[in-house]
């Protein structure tokens, strides 16, 4: 009987699984400032709060990029790719600032890109990004995109939060990245 008293005092002192949280296209509008055609993320199917996010891209024949790369094999850029697994992780990363409406999560960095298979319409990118250094202004994340449960890409990006007010091609921002 001590060992089973112990069991469930050792079970109501562990800390609870992190909440998993899901977001439909609206919540995700509300957090990241990109739109159409270069919004990448269509839905999440988690969210654990500073450690992982795991999104969705359905990848359509009317996706622009596909005029023209390629017009008679239509084959999504690999940039693309690693831009959708950055938008997820700057996802993850800004629902954790209070003022994400006046910053901006801008890449400062692409290591380790591989592109494994092609990505064409019809399919669903599995998109699984997982938090490696956070800090307050700044992060690296390493992320994976699946096709059919097939790694379609990888790349470890990095990012940092800037202010919007600097403005875009400004010196300052420059000076600051």
């Amino acid at each position: 009987m001590t060992d089973t008293n112990q069991t469930t005092e050792a079970a109501a002192t562990e800390a609870p699984a992190p909440a998993k949280i899901a977001m439909e296209i609206g919540d995700i509008l509300k957090i990241l400032p990109h739109r159409y055609p270069f919004l990448l993320i269509d839905r999440v199917l988690e969210l654990v709060r500073m450690k992982s996010i795991v999104a969705l891209k359905n990848v359509t024949i009317t996706e622009p990029f596909f005029q023209g790369h390629f017009p008679d094999k239509p084959i999504m850029p690999g940039v693309l790719i690693v831009e959708a697994i950055a938008q997820a992780g700057g996802l993850l990363l800004l629902t954790e600032v209070p003022n994400r409406d006046e910053m901006l999560m801008v890449f400062t960095g692409i290591e380790k890109a591989r592109f494994r298979r092609p990505v064409v319409p019809g399919d669903q990118l599995r998109i699984e990004v997982v938090v490696k250094a956070w800090r307050v202004t700044a992060a690296r994340l390493e992320g994976k995109a699946y096709v059919d449960g097939k790694v379609a890409a990888e790349a470890t990006v990095t990012c940092r939060l800037v202010p919007r007010a600097m403005g875009a091609g400004s010196a300052e921002a420059e000076e600051n990245l």
